[in-house]
């Protein structure tokens, strides 16, 4: 799939520490447009996020940011446990892109791109600064490196796409991030996650598109329906996930051999 644009080329930088001032003279001065940050699974990154948002709120004096998600599975209502909405975490941060869809449906990149732009171009046009977090590649590089679907009749005009974007990675090590994945899986089934796909179910959605959305879901669609058991749902979901955050940070390296700076960060 074409690029319209391909950021300049660096080496991979170190662990860093974030210059918090340093973001904020970046947008007020025009070098930065964008702050993304991304990050695999369980990485803590929309912690991060509102952390990063808080802080440049304080230094400015006003509540300036607005976070944007990039999360192809969180754009659902109704699928708030699988999907890790933790929607308190954003306490008075602004957020958008989460429960714009109704659970069934089929969004996709192409439609993902145009929602996006609009978002991005309200909030610049408010004065605030936009913030993108998630651990959807394809969302990710779509709203920021600018996917060309259509040579002749283009999605979206590439003018209206971030230009400078800021691009810091949540980085955790592989023991912590799987130490993680398991102590979440385990939480998400305590707080009602087989209830929830259980309540997806009885409202009409089909047990197909379900398994469609992939990992919580196709797993525990197929627990309630009598295809695995609870041992062999937890054992098979919980590889799937450590196999999902290794395909994402397969994604952000090649996103970096692609020429894209990521400012990778403790957490």
């Amino acid at each position: 799939m074409p690029k319209l644009r391909i950021p300049l080329a660096a080496e991979l930088p170190q662990p860093e520490e974030i210059d918090v001032e340093a973001i904020v003279s970046g947008y007020r001065n025009g070098i930065i447009d964008l702050v993304c940050v991304l990050g695999p699974t369980a990485s803590g990154k929309t912690r991060y996020a509102v952390q990063l948002a808080r802080r440049i709120n304080a230094l400015v004096g006003a509540p300036m940011v607005e976070i944007i998600s990039a999360d192809s599975r969180q754009v659902y209502r109704g699928m708030d446990i699988g999907t890790g909405k933790d929607l308190c975490e954003y306490g008075e941060i602004p957020y958008h892109m989460i429960d714009i869809q109704p659970a069934g449906a089929k969004y996709n990149v192409y439609e993902y791109q145009k929602d996006f732009v609009k978002v991005y171009q309200n909030i610049l046009g408010r004065g605030c600064f936009p913030l993108l977090c998630g651990g959807t590649g394809l969302y990710i590089e779509a709203a920021t490196c600018g996917y060309d679907f259509n040579k002749e009749t283009p999605s979206v005009n590439p003018a209206e796409l971030p230009h400078k974007c800021f691009y810091i990675g949540t980085l955790v090590d592989r023991e912590t991030r799987n130490a993680r994945i398991d102590a979440r899986l385990e939480a998400r089934l305590e707080e009602g996650l087989i209830e929830e796909v259980k309540g997806l179910l009885d409202s009409g959605i089909s047990s197909e598109d379900l398994i469609y959305y992939g990992l919580e879901y196709k797993f525990v669609t197929q627990h309630v329906l009598g295809i695995l058991s609870y041992d062999e749902l937890f054992t098979l979901l919980s590889n799937a996930i450590h196999q999902f955050a290794k395909r994402q940070m397969t994604w952000f390296r090649g996103m970096e051999r692609d020429g894209v700076v990521i400012h990778w960060t403790q957490v």
